[in-house]
């Protein structure tokens, strides 16, 4: 369930060259969301995605590394937005208008993994922000902005005091909400300059906007992946001490909780493959009660 957590508070990359497949896919009980894309090139083949024939010095040299394409992210968009997993080839085609016809293109997308159920809550500037969670769930931090968004906000309106209507956000913000409330049961913060810095001009009112989700799982702590868990001497011994039964039980949980997941996941192949066993299992019945007929018969 840990890694779970870290993989929905990860930001996700990938990148393809033309004539290659990009794929994305996302954990269990969450979707994609794509957060940017970029398709044409801006940096010479032999740093990424070389051609796939042999190039002189002086084709190298006409290369076009000034190139892309502005309708990358809405196809990212129509393409894997809110599935779980999507696949598909990349090349010119795909993205309209070659704005650099003869130069091999790649793809880089960048995207996190929402979870399908979420809240969110938006506190003003100096006021508090509550966030709890019903009995035996804890809050998991998907997403905080402190700032002031392009379209602005319903429950904070901006107020025209002749500052400039300026995107500007917190850098530090997600952080800070993930050490406050991660993993607990309820939390407050104040939306103010003195928590989160200000990262606007002097005078632009800003806001706290919060995505998260109640999970049912007492480890929510984000877990770095690139390093091997600490197991120290106490831990070690109690885990070779522990009966046999229990782990037993424990596989069991998960094999349920997998046949579970993969219901939800498939419910016309899960129905298809009941349906099958129920049909072959009265073949085989129809089979024996035929045999048992005949060797009373003889």
């Amino acid at each position: 369930f840990a890694g779970y957590i870290s993989q929905v508070l990860k930001n996700y990359s990938d990148h393809a060259c033309d004539g290659e497949y990009v794929s994305l896919r996302c954990p269990h009980r969450t979707t994609i969301s794509i957060q940017s894309s970029f398709y044409g090139r801006i940096v010479p083949s032999h740093q990424l995605c070389p051609s796939r024939y042999p190039h002189s010095y002086a084709t190298l040299i006409k290369e076009d590394v000034a190139c892309s394409v502005g309708t990358s992210l809405q196809k990212m968009l129509d393409e894997c937005q809110d599935r779980r997993s999507c696949q598909f080839l990349v090349n010119s085609r795909l993205f309209g208008m070659d704005p650099c016809p003869g130069t091999g293109k790649y793809l880089l997308v960048w995207y996190k993994c929402r979870p399908n159920e979420y809240k969110s809550k938006v506190a003003c500037e100096d006021d508090k922000l509550r966030l709890s969670c019903k009995k035996s769930m804890v809050i998991a931090i998907y997403s905080a902005i402190f700032g002031r968004t392009q379209g602005g906000s319903l429950e904070c309106p901006y107020q025209n005091l002749g500052m400039p209507m300026i995107e500007c956000q917190s850098a530090t913000a997600l952080q800070l909400m993930i050490k406050r409330c991660h993993g607990k049961r309820s939390c407050s913060i104040y939306a103010s300059t003195y928590e989160f810095g200000d990262p606007c001009y002097p005078g632009i009112q800003k806001h706290l906007n919060v995505i998260y989700t109640c999970d049912n799982t007492p480890l929510l702590l984000p877990v770095d992946e690139t390093a091997p868990p600490a197991l120290s001497s106490s831990s070690s011994s109690s885990s070779s001490m522990e009966p046999v039964g229990v782990g037993t039980e424990m596989a069991l949980l998960s094999n349920i909780l997998a046949a579970y997941a993969f219901i939800t996941e498939n419910p016309e192949r899960a129905a298809l493959y009941f349906v099958s066993g129920v049909c072959i299992g009265l073949v085989l019945t129809l089979l024996a009660l035929v045999l048992r007929v005949s060797c009373r018969t003889d």
